[in-house]
């Protein structure tokens, strides 16, 4: 077989679900769906989540390419693209059967895509899934499978961090950081790689260290002072760049990833509410998604009621910045008047569709838990005088389709960096406690 000749791609139902545009991603080649997918689509049509749009898009889709050439010999999805065809119910093959039984929409999926390699021995046959348990057997039986890549990260070790150490810088330059205007050109740093808009720097030798600003407008790299958000003080150099971010007001799009412990949340929480006054409103959101996807089960009360389990750690972060703030009653009352308010607005993220997203400070806690998707519909909703900040951690996947190379957050910093009204920047250091950060980094 040539390794140009055309493939044909069997597409399991989650792929569309993750991305209903798939069609379009397979450039030159075929694309065949089992009748079961297309059933199973159909249980999807009604919702409001982003799988019900993805549904009822797709579907949508392939009705306007619908001819009766598609359940025979296919029909061209466009230019430079291949056919997309549909494959009615197969009797069980023998070696499928005799290993997986055939009532399972999974195992329709694959007995579909074994027949047709079976079939089509010219071609390479290859089901798509994002599902690892159905890659795993179609490769027992022999079959090609591969997940879905169109949106990944390739390589997480090169991800963007938002800042980078210059060592052995002269004592000059840096003493000049402290002098007025605090700001040097870039040419002074003698950097070998071109700074993006919106890195930070941090600069040091066996004297002295400073922390810049890399601003694309003047081509200067300014001063960094560790600032302070409603009594939350950095406490390290990566904490002080993401609170300068998210105090900024020229930066509109923010993302802060890093494990457990070093301070996404609360800093985002405590930038937000210094901000306070810049913005119409507050709005803290993160993903429904319960620790390694099990549901808490049936819970009394209101929506509001259900739903604080999941909301919680946004609580408890508040909560720490009520604390810091303890030496005034006033001040420290001024969280709980603005929940009561409604000027701040915890909920979750399915509770933002419909809205429109103006003169907001818009967090996304969890942001990991995102499809590219969905972290893109978010972000086309940003009206005036709207600032987003995404938060978490790359490498603590809850969503059952998504990983570290595949999730909403990765991608976005991978597409966004250089703009200049984004920054990103990776928090390395545990700053909850002693305890928190030996278990991260052991366990």
């Amino acid at each position: 077989m040539s390794p140009k000749a055309k493939k044909v791609f069997v597409l399991d139902t989650n792929v569309i679900l993750h991305d209903s545009s798939c069609l379009y991603h397979f450039k030159e080649h075929d694309i065949a769906l089992p009748i079961v997918v297309i059933e199973e689509l159909d249980q999807f049509k009604k919702g409001n989540e982003t799988i019900h749009y993805h549904a009822r898009h797709f579907l949508r889709v392939i009705d306007k390419l619908s001819e009766d050439h598609l359940f025979n010999g296919g029909v061209s999805i466009g230019p430079k693209h291949g056919k997309l065809s549909i494959l009615l119910q197969q009797t069980a093959n023998k070696t499928v059967a005799a290993h997986f039984a055939q009532d399972k929409p999974d195992n329709k999926i694959l007995n579909a895509a074994y027949c047709l390699a079976k079939k089509d021995t010219k071609r390479k046959v290859v089901l798509v899934s994002k599902d690892v348990n159905l890659r795993m057997k179609a490769k027992a039986v022999g079959l090609v499978a591969e997940d879905y890549t169109s949106d990944y990260v390739h390589d997480i070790s090169e991800i963007y961090k938002g800042y980078r150490f210059e060592e052995n810088v002269s004592v000059e330059v840096i003493d000049k950081m402290y002098s007025r205007p605090f700001l040097i050109s870039p040419k002074e740093l003698k950097t070998k790689k071109k700074l993006l808009p919106n890195e930070y720097v941090i600069m040091r030798n066996d004297q002295k260290s400073a922390l810049g600003h890399y601003n694309a407008e003047t081509d200067q790299i300014c001063r960094i002072q560790k600032l302070s958000a409603n009594g939350i003080k950095p406490r390290n150099a990566e904490q002080a760049f993401a609170l300068h971010a998210l105090l900024n007001e020229n930066i509109k799009l923010v993302t802060i990833s890093g494990k457990a412990g070093t301070g996404k949340t609360l800093l985002a929480l405590a930038a937000a509410l210094a901000c306070r006054n810049n913005y119409g409103e507050v709005f803290i959101a993160r993903p429904v998604m319960p620790l390694s996807g099990k549901d808490l089960g049936y819970l009394p009360g209101s929506v509001t009621e259900k739903l604080n389990p999941y909301m919680q750690p946004l609580y408890d972060n508040l909560g720490v910045v009520r604390k810091e703030r303890i030496e005034s009653n006033l001040k420290s009352n001024k969280v709980l008047k603005l929940l009561e308010e409604e000027n701040i607005v915890i909920a979750p993220l399915a509770y933002i569709r419909g809205r429109s997203l103006v003169d907001i400070y818009f967090i996304v806690d969890e942001a990991q838990n995102l499809t590219p998707h969905e972290v893109k519909t978010i972000i086309t909703r940003a009206g005036e005088n709207t600032k987003m900040v995404f938060t978490g951690d790359i490498f603590q996947i809850d969503h059952p389709y998504l990983d570290t190379y595949s999730n909403g957050l990765s991608y976005l910093i991978n597409k966004m960096q250089g703009q200049k009204i984004y920054t990103h920047i990776n928090l390395e250091k545990g700053e909850r406690s002693q305890l928190a950060e030996l278990a991260s980094n052991l366990l």
